[in-house]
């Protein structure tokens, strides 16, 4: 499992409750007793301070201003329509909800450009009009040195999409049926799951199936992944949606909210600082508002310096 030491973030200007995503992401509680403007101004807060966090822990960081036109309430979130690989390939990727759309931008593809090797572009979003979507490492967690991606099913995840890209690029995809504790389908797989270098947070209760349980455990015990498991109380508290992460010297780190590090039990925490300095960062406005926690937050950047 390959793990980055560059992240890019979207630093947001209309960041709230999203209506057209709210159908599909039961982890959306929006916050009805403080304005949308106290809600765009802490969400910017928190933002600014996990960008901190990260820089002082020597992890780099591109931020990018959300542009204030069209209003874009998730652009805080761009892992959903952007991903890179060490193949040096940036993909663009159909994306559920009309409002997010405009969140691509042609300005950060050509930063992207500009400073990395990128050896191709592909752009899978011809298949929103038929209403298909492959919300990126949302939808997807992918382990790149081994060429597998672990997916949830899900209104947001179109299997024939997801095997369109899976062969152009050469992966083998296991997809199951993951749920809630209201027994609702998990909208994101990398709120169900994360993948370390060599090791994997995974919430087993919310795989239903047993044949689909074996067959992600075998995948992962055969590719050298040790198996953490969590609730589905703390998934429901953001402890699937981490980021294994290193800084320039090597440093490994794993990060997570401070939502779901409090959500860990001493045990989990023990096992998890074995592999990494865990980084929890608070982003409780955030979380609560839109349904998803700091790893949403990070698009990972694999491609080569220039």
């Amino acid at each position: 499992m390959q793990i980055t030491d560059t992240i890019l973030m979207i630093r947001p200007a209309a960041f709230g409750a999203n209506e057209e995503t709210a159908a599909t992401n039961f982890f959306q509680t929006p916050i009805s007793e403080i304005s949308s403007r106290s809600i765009q101004q802490s969400a910017v807060k928190e933002f600014d301070n996990m960008v901190d966090i990260l820089r002082r822990h020597g992890i780099t960081v591109l931020v990018i201003d959300d542009t204030p036109t069209p209003l874009k309430p998730s652009a805080i979130f761009p892992n959903n329509w952007l991903t890179t690989s060490p193949e040096g390939i940036a993909s663009i990727f159909p994306l559920y909800a009309p409002n997010r759309r405009p969140e691509k931008r042609e300005d950060i593809l050509k930063l992207l450009t500009e400073r990395f090797v990128v050896k191709d572009i592909q752009d899978w979003s011809e298949f929103e009009v038929e209403g298909k979507f492959l919300e990126g490492t949302g939808s997807m967690v992918i382990d790149h040195d081994n060429k597998v991606i672990y997916t949830c099913y899900s209104p947001r995840t179109d299997m024939s999409i997801l095997e369109k890209f899976a062969n152009a690029n050469k992966y083998r995809a296991i997809a199951f049926l993951a749920t809630d504790k209201n027994g609702y389908p998990v909208y994101h797989t990398n709120v169900v799951m994360t993948l370390g270098e060599n090791f994997a947070v995974l919430c087993e209760e919310a795989i239903a199936e047993e044949w689909e349980l074996i067959a992600v455990r075998q995948l992962l015990d055969s590719s050298g992944h040790d198996v953490i498991r969590i609730t589905k109380d703390q998934m429901h508290s953001f402890a699937g949606n981490m980021l294994h992460v290193k800084n320039a010297r090597g440093e490994k780190y794993l990060v997570m909210s401070q939502t779901a590090f409090d959500s860990l039990y001493n045990d989990q925490k023990e096992e998890l600082s074995s592999r990494a300095n865990l980084l929890p960062i608070p982003i409780p406005v955030i979380e609560q508002t839109e349904g998803g926690s700091v790893r949403c937050m990070m698009a990972e950047i694999f491609l080569e310096r220039k």
